[in-house]
């Protein structure tokens, strides 16, 4: 069914498609509206046969998704930012003993200073705590992806974070196409876990392991990641098959056949990436656009396919490791090790910051001419940065730097308008 809605409401709806049995969350923007769906449903009966269970933090939701869990209950949770960071403990604790929770992280900036908008700050923090991780493009993709979570999580009993961009898709109105509960069904089925706890056969979760194993416990989740690397591709195909939509795999690719420049990225700046391109195309540029949907497991093989007949590489990403540089970046170039591209890391809406396509076109234009940094901070203010760098180098008492650049920065706008 054809709907135009809410992005966080249509992620509620295809959660509650999924029969979900326990749903614990703490609300924090922009997961919120999410949550606040799904409780919604819940209280009028719409959503049966499922508890929601008001937490109070989102450490308390995860510790009560892991219990829900392990006792055999298909649980959903979703959170943000400090939020994720809040339940990290808990997060790890959730892979490592292998329980097939769905969460959506509605991708946001972490602070200090605290920041609400949008960035991969916080999933690509936790990239190597065990969960799966696929990132939406669009909010219909933000729909389908939970609805093969599930299924995924279930079979490989692996915890899987579906990734959207807060407020950009989360609170976004787009025509989305609703699943019946009928192919939903169909897809998914009931719930079966690999491990319950059971009163009648008393088992400890989570106890001690020394050296004598501990290696052992962490290439198993290492050994279901790669189990995912196959099983994702064939479930898009099933997918499609019950829904005549073509969304999930690993990566997607756009006009790369002939490309000599191919950028990459995830999420919703990918639209905006492939409006560029096709203005480019137009006029004569060969350059594409690959879009990575499953982060981890990161899918190395397929990345090298895509790339392998072109020149250079531009992997856009918001997302910075600090003293380091790219996060996506450095597993793209792993990727293509020996394949001798030029690649170009460029860190671009940090906090929110606009993606232009303005930008863009410079950006690109520039990749194609081999006159960008290694590294590139997309319309970086340097004038404020070095304006503080200049500060702390002449009094020692220079104050916090966020408070100070925000003075610099209404003293430039003041002196523009």
């Amino acid at each position: 069914m054809l709907k135009q809605t809410e992005g966080s409401h249509a992620v509620a709806e295809a959660v509650a498609l999924c029969r979900p049995e326990v749903i614990c969350a703490y609300p924090i923007s922009p997961q919120t509206h999410i949550v606040e769906g799904l409780g919604e449903m819940v209280k009028s009966g719409d959503l049966k046969d499922c508890e929601f269970i008001n937490v109070e933090s989102e450490f308390a939701a995860m510790s009560v998704a892991i219990g829900s869990s392990a006792t055999g209950a298909r649980t959903y949770t979703a959170t943000a930012s400090q939020g994720l960071l809040f339940m990290v403990e808990a997060v790890y604790n959730a892979s490592g003993l292998g329980l097939p929770i769905v969460m959506t992280v509605a991708n946001r900036a972490i602070g200090a200073p605290i920041n609400i908008w949008n960035d991969h700050s916080d999933s690509l923090s936790q990239r190597d705590c065990g969960w799966i991780q696929l990132f939406a493009e669009t909010n219909q993709e933000a729909l389908d992806l939970h609805i093969q979570a599930f299924k995924l999580a279930e079979e490989l009993s692996l915890p899987v974070m579906v990734c959207m961009d807060g407020f950009i898709l989360t609170h976004a109105y787009e025509r989305v196409d609703i699943p019946t509960q009928e192919q939903v069904d169909a897809f998914l089925p009931p719930y079966e876990p690999r491990q319950v706890l059971d009163p009648a056969e008393p088992v400890s979760i989570g106890a001690m392991v020394g050296p004598e194993a501990f290696m052992e416990v962490r290439y198993l989740a290492h050994a279901k990641q790669m189990q995912a690397l196959e099983r994702i591709p064939q479930m898009a195909e099933e997918f499609k098959t019950v829904f005549g939509r073509a969304i999930g795999g690993l990566t997607h690719s756009y006009r790369t056949d002939d490309a000599e420049t191919i950028v990459i990225a995830m999420g919703s700046v990918l639209g905006t990436i492939k409006d560029v391109v096709d203005e480019m195309r137009d006029a004569g540029e060969k350059i594409g656009v690959l879009g990575i949907t499953s982060f981890r497991p990161f899918p190395i093989a397929a990345v090298a396919a895509a790339l392998k007949n072109c020149k250079r590489f531009v992997v856009l990403e918001k997302s910075l490791a600090v003293g380091s540089g790219g996060i996506v970046a450095t597993d793209v170039r792993m990727a293509v090790t020996g394949m001798g591209l030029k690649g170009y890391t460029v860190v671009a809406g940090l906090g929110g910051r606009a993606i232009t396509k303005k930008s863009l076109h410079a950006l690109f234009a520039k990749a194609g001419r081999g006159e960008l940094e290694p590294v590139t901070f997309l319309d970086l203010d340097w004038q404020v940065v070095n304006r503080q760098l200049e500060r702390e180098r002449q009094t020692r008492r220079s104050g916090p730097a966020a408070e100070s650049m925000l003075r610099d920065v209404g003293t430039v706008a003041s002196k523009i308008a």
